[in-house]
Formats: C-alpha cells, sequence, structure tokens
C-alpha cells in the first residue's frame, strides 16, 4: 500500500466527501459546482507545487506534532485543558490515549490544513474564500463526533442500549430523507407540539385582504387609543412570516400592539411551479401595493409606517422607490429595515454560490422546477453554521436516536417557503451578481428602481453576528436612501438580534448619528447601549413620524389569523401539483 503524509491522507478523504456531499445536489448544479471545486482545488494544488519549499516544511511540521502528540497522549503528559469545542465535551474524548489521540489529531488536521488553504500564494481572493468554505464543510463533515466507531460516547451508548440507538435514529434519518428536497433536511425540533394560531403565530388577528400572492392580517388592538397611522409589515417571502410572532412572551407584534400601533402583516403563499414567472416586481406591484391599498379600504388611511425584514425590506424600499419613479406621493413615511441587504457587494459565504457559471446552473435548475424548494435552501442556510444547525442533530437524531425538544424558533426555521423560479433567478443574477439594485439598474414594471429618490426618514437594524446579512454590507444601504437614515446595530444574529423582547436585558445595541465614516470606525466610535433595541425604536417613530392617537379601530373579517396560506407546507403545494398533473393527463 502506498504511504501517503497526513497531508495527502486528508486530501484524499476530502475528496471522498467532495463527492457525497455534491451526490446530495439537484442537477445541473451538482456538475457545476463540482467543476468549479475542481478548478479551485487544482489552483491550490499548483500553488503548492509552485511553493514546495514551504509545503516540505508545513508536512514536516506537521508529522512533528503528530508525533509529539502520539507520544504525549501514550505517556499522559499531555495538559487537561478544558474544551471549548461543543463536539468533544464529553469527558469520555479525554478518558482514553486512543480517544484523546484521535481528537486532538482531528484538530490539528484542520489547523494546518485550512492555514495551507489562508497562506496559499498566487490565489485570488475569490478562489480562497470558496476553498476556504468548502474545506471547512468537508472537515466538520468528517469530524470522529460524526462516526460510531470513532465518537467514545456514541459507542458506550451503542454498546449500553444494544444498538436500539441507531435503529431509533435509522427510523428518524428514514422520515427525514422522504420529507427532504435534494439534501437531506434533518429534523430540529418536535414539530407535533406546535400549533399555528394556538401555541404559535397566536396575536388575535383577522385576514381583511387576499389575492393570489398574499394574505393581509391586521391584528385585533389592545389599547383603547392607537395610532392613526397604521404600520405594515413586510416579511421576508423565503420564510414564513411569523417569525415576529413566534409565541406571546416574545411577539414582537404583540408588544407593537401593545405600544398603540395598528399593525398590518402580509402572510406570503407558498408558490408551486404554476407561479414560475412571478418576478420581484410583482412582490412589489402585486403585494405590497394591493396591501397599501387595503389598508386605505380597512382604516380610511393612505399613508403607513412600514417595516421589513431581510428580503421583505428590500422589497418594501423597492417599492417605495417604484411609487417615487412613478411621481406618486409616498405612501410609506418611515421605514425600518430589520437586517435588510441594499448593497450586494458583501453577500459574506453566500458568495461561494454568486459567480455566473453556478448560478446559471441554479437558473436551469429552478426553471426545470417552477421554483426554488424551501427545504434545499435552508439546507444551505444551515449549512453556513454546519457543526451548530446541522451535524449537531445529525448526531443527537440520528445516532444517539434522540427526538429533539420543542424549540418554537426551530418550528419556525423547519417550516420552509419555497421560492419561485423568475424570483430566485432575479436575485441571484440582478441583485447578487449584478448589483443592480442598488446601482439604480433594476427595472420594474417599466420603472428604473431608484433608492436615492427614497426621501422618508429610515431606521437601519443590523445585527453584528449575522452571517446571512453581513451587518457592514448593510450599513452601506444607509449611503443610498435619500433621506434621513438612522442605523443601529444589535447583538447576537440574524434572528435573536431583532427579536429580542424589550422586556430581555439579553442583547443590547450599539448608536452612532455619524453614517459618514467606515463600518468598522462607526462601530468604533459607537455608544452602547443595555437591553432591547425595541424601545429606541418607539421614540424614534415618535420624533421623527408621530400622527396623532385615536379610538382603537375594531377588526371585521370572516377568517382568523394567522389565515390559510401560512399553513401551506411545501410537501402539500408538491402533492397538489401532482394532483393536478394527472387530472390534466
Amino acid at each position: 500500500m502506498e504511504n501517503k503524509s497526513p497531508f495527502e491522507g486528508m486530501m484524499d478523504l476530502m475528496s471522498q466527501y467532495g463527492q457525497a456531499w455534491m451526490d446530495n445536489l439537484g442537477q445541473p448544479t451538482q456538475s457545476t459546482l463540482m467543476k468549479t471545486q475542481s478548478e479551485d482545488f487544482t489552483k491550490w494544488a499548483n500553488s503548492m507545487v509552485q511553493n514546495p519549499t514551504n509545503m516540505v516544511e508545513q508536512q514536516m511540521n506537521w508529522w512533528t506534532q503528530q508525533v509529539n502528540l502520539l507520544n504525549d497522549c501514550i505517556l499522559g503528559n499531555q495538559e487537561q485543558t478544558k474544551e471549548t469545542d461543543r463536539r468533544f465535551r464529553d469527558p469520555s474524548w479525554n478518558d482514553t490515549p486512543l480517544y484523546r489521540y484521535i481528537k486532538e489529531s482531528y484538530k490539528l488536521a484542520c489547523d494546518n490544513i485550512q492555514q495551507s488553504v489562508e497562506n496559499s500564494e498566487g490565489l485570488d481572493d475569490e478562489t480562497k474564500t470558496r476553498l476556504s468554505f468548502f474545506t471547512r464543510q468537508y472537515l466538520n463533515a468528517m469530524s470522529p463526533s460524526n462516526f460510531v466507531a470513532t465518537n467514545p460516547e456514541i459507542l458506550k451508548l451503542t454498546m449500553d442500549c444494544k444498538g436500539e440507538n441507531l435503529i431509533q435514529g435509522m427510523k428518524q434519518f428514514r422520515q427525514d430523507l422522504e420529507q427532504s428536497a435534494d439534501i437531506l433536511n434533518i429534523r430540529m425540533t418536535d414539530k407535533n407540539q406546535f400549533t399555528l394560531g394556538e401555541n404559535i403565530a397566536s396575536t388575535p388577528g383577522k385576514i381583511v385582504f387576499q389575492n393570489e400572492m398574499f394574505e393581509l392580517i391586521q391584528y385585533k388592538p389592545t389599547t383603547k387609543q392607537v395610532y392613526k397611522r397604521p404600520t405594515l409589515i413586510v416579511p421576508p417571502f423565503v420564510n414564513k412570516y411569523y417569525i415576529m410572532d413566534v409565541n406571546p412572551e416574545t411577539s414582537y407584534v404583540k408588544w407593537l400592539v401593545s405600544q398603540g400601533h395598528t399593525v398590518f402583516m402580509i402572510s406570503w403563499v407558498n408558490p408551486n411551479a404554476q407561479m414560475r414567472d412571478v418576478d420581484f416586481g410583482n412582490y412589489v406591484t402585486q403585494g405590497v401595493l394591493p396591501a397599501l391599498d387595503a389598508i386605505e379600504s380597512v382604516t380610511g388611511e393612505r399613508e403607513v409606517n412600514g417595516i421589513g425584514y431581510c428580503i421583505g425590506g428590500t422589497t418594501l424600499v423597492a417599492a417605495m422607490a417604484y411609487l417615487s419613479g412613478k411621481r406618486r406621493k409616498q405612501r410609506i413615511k418611515s421605514v425600518t429595515l430589520l437586517t435588510t441587504i441594499l448593497d450586494f457587494t458583501k453577500p459574506g459565504e453566500l458568495g461561494v454560490f454568486i459567480n455566473d457559471p453556478i448560478i446559471s446552473s441554479i437558473e436551469a435548475q429552478n426553471n426545470q422546477r417552477g421554483y426554488m424548494d424551501g427545504r434545499q435552501m435552508a439546507v444551505s442556510f444551515s449549512l453556513l453554521r454546519e457543526n451548530s444547525l446541522y451535524w449537531n442533530y445529525y448526531i443527537s437524531n440520528y445516532l444517539k436516536g434522540e427526538s429533539p425538544m420543542a424549540f418554537d424558533l426551530l418550528y419556525w426555521n423547519c417550516d420552509n417557503t419555497n421560492v419561485t423560479a423568475a424570483t430566485h433567478n432575479q436575485l441571484l443574477r440582478q441583485c447578487y451578481l449584478e448589483n443592480r439594485l442598488a446601482k439604480g439598474e433594476l427595472v420594474i414594471d417599466g420603472v428604473t428602481i431608484d433608492l436615492g429618490k427614497v426621501k422618508s426618514p429610515a431606521y437601519f437594524l443590523s445585527a453584528i453576528d449575522d452571517h446571512i446579512a453581513l451587518w457592514d454590507g448593510n450599513f452601506e444601504g444607509t449611503k443610498l436612501l435619500g433621506g434621513d437614515n438612522k442605523f443601529v446595530l444589535t447583538e447576537s444574529g440574524h434572528i435573536a438580534g431583532p427579536m429580542n423582547h424589550a422586556d430581555s436585558n439579553k442583547y443590547g445595541f450599539w448608536t452612532n448619528d455619524n453614517n459618514d465614516q467606515a463600518p468598522s470606525q462607526w462601530l468604533a466610535s459607537a455608544d452602547k447601549h443595555q437591553g432591547s433595541w425595541w424601545a429606541h425604536w418607539q421614540a424614534w417613530v415618535d420624533e421623527r413620524n408621530f400622527s396623532e392617537m385615536i379610538e382603537a379601530r375594531e377588526l371585521d373579517g370572516e377568517l382568523d389569523a394567522p389565515g390559510e396560506y401560512v399553513k401551506q407546507r411545501i410537501q402539500d403545494v408538491i402533492a397538489q401539483e401532482a394532483e393536478m398533473e394527472k387530472e390534466s393527463a
């Protein structure tokens, strides 16, 4: 058998895992990603060949480290330090020299390979970013914690349970596989413990308008008087709306209502293949604008305060620019943007997929299906934080055979929504790849979208640990709108940061009135505040967009919130399509 260095052996394993990882992707995306990865690894290999001295020195250092590690484990000379990696916190990883060596040798290999990528010479930043991302994916997938034979905790559990844990895990694996799309979608929570409208998405309200794109919810007031100007919330169409109404204790919607706001919420339909031609502009012209008309019909108020979350905020701002481009009076008198991207030049690790060949393959796949399957997108987002959002559930569900606990946020996270083919294609190419929205080149229904024409005051809220909408990229959005723009940065991530209840002191936030500087400078000179940003926002609304108080409005509608659209599961959408095709045939 050919003797190979640790580096060469690890490279072989990475290649094998890469094939398995790609096998889970749909065609034609699979072949394009494989080709791109092959080219990147070839560039990496050539870079190392062109610097043989560095490569040999690195391998010699690695060999030396491995030998020293082995001696320390055998002789028991290794210092016992507190384990910071959650995968190896079980004491059994240090109880025997063998497993301690397996763990430390793996961590040593990861460090060396990742340093090799980082220190590679002659690679452009884009290639190095892709290499770093996929290398990390491979290494974390090959963690000894993911395999029974190399995980002492799982091995002991299997022997104690006589394999019942693996049998139960296989049952759960089969069930998850049946509910998955192209990539295994691992359950994160016990979905049977939640019922929409009862213990989740339960703030009382009525459906006051419906079309083929959305249902409009009006929430029941809880104060005797309310602001005369209503509030419209535009959630992302890549998720269900109720992240802002998960439970009564943390509900953003319930809190807004308690402050005297008349709150309207869009609940987007879960699209099927028949909606393949619905594009981003349709979410403006057949979504936001009809919602404004419906609110005027219900309340008599033509103007609203707007709140948009993630891509819902992008849609809301596009609607404002559309109204300005049509030379109509602005109906959204203030806009609050929660983790919203307007300038797409900093996509974060999503940038791994942002290049012409990969986008072209995704477009072909979307056009074939008629939509981007929301389950596939959910796994893609989970793999941006693979150890905490993917592999840990793989271990607990399939190797330990445990049933996941009931957790409302994870229930929402697993409640996936499709995105129409035209919309997903347009976002990837025109926004992420070409950045047309920021450049003023995006066209909606014949109107060129110029963000500079949006003059309403804007409140930008970003999260410092957001891995989907990077805060320093969102900061650039303040330079695109033409009004009085306030930027606020909260602690935590994409969900926990914005949905930080006013009564919670868990996360704080930063403010700084000077947006005319680099993001790092803004943060360095910002003021830190304890507690939630919600009260700060309420003061901002009162100061810049105060409207008189009136008697609380009565609700009028036949269908109770949360309505019907939010209950549409992807599996139901696909089943309905299959039935329609069967009937037409």
